[in-house]
C-alpha cells in the first residue's frame, strides 16, 4: 500500500514525481477464481481497476508482452538535464493467472495528468493479474 515515507524517499533521494493517494484493494479467493480490485481516491473522486481470474497461476512465457512489462530490473530517473540515475529492482519472477473478466473505472485525466486523458477512451490490448512480491531498490548511480 502506498506510503508518504515511500514517496518522500522516492521524490528526495530519485527525484521522482509521486503522489501518495488513499488506496485500498481487495482479493476474495473463491471456489476456481479470484477476484481482485484496487481502488484509490484523487480529487474526491474514486477510480478502480479490478478482474475475475484463473486461481491457477503459471510462469509468464519469455519474450511476452507480460514478461517485458512485469521483469523490469533496472529503473531510471532524471535528475537534471544532463544528469540521470539508474537503480536496480530486484523481486523473483512472478506469476500469471488467466483473467476471464475485468472491469476499469479509471479516469486517467484526473489521476495522472492531462496528457493521459486520451486513455479513458481506449481498450487495453492486454489485461493480466500477475502473483507479485516484494521488492527491493538498490543504491542508485549516476549514467550520462
Amino acid at each position: 500500500m502506498p506510503t508518504p515515507a515511500i514517496t518522500f524517499v522516492a521524490n528526495r533521494l530519485y527525484n521522482e514525481h509521486y503522489e501518495t493517494s488513499p488506496m485500498t484493494y481487495s482479493w476474495e479467493d473463491q471456489a476456481e477464481i479470484l477476484k481482485t480490485e484496487y481502488w484509490l481516491k484523487k480529487h474526491k473522486k474514486g477510480h478502480s481497476f479490478s478482474v475475475e481470474s484463473e486461481k491457477a497461476s503459471f510462469k509468464i512465457d519469455a519474450n511476452s508482452e507480460e514478461e517485458f512489462i512485469t521483469e523490469h530490473y533496472w529503473g531510471y530517473s532524471q535528475q537534471s538535464a544532463v544528469k540521470t540515475v539508474e537503480y536496480e529492482v530486484t523481486h523473483p519472477k512472478w506469476q500469471l493467472h488467466p483473467v476471464t473478466d475485468f472491469k476499469i473505472d479509471f479516469d486517467f485525466g484526473v489521476v495522472h495528468g492531462a496528457n493521459f486523458k486520451f486513455l479513458n477512451n481506449e481498450k487495453p490490448s492486454t489485461v493480466f493479474l500477475a502473483s507479485g512480491s516484494e521488492i527491493t531498490i538498490e543504491s542508485k548511480r549516476g549514467i550520462q
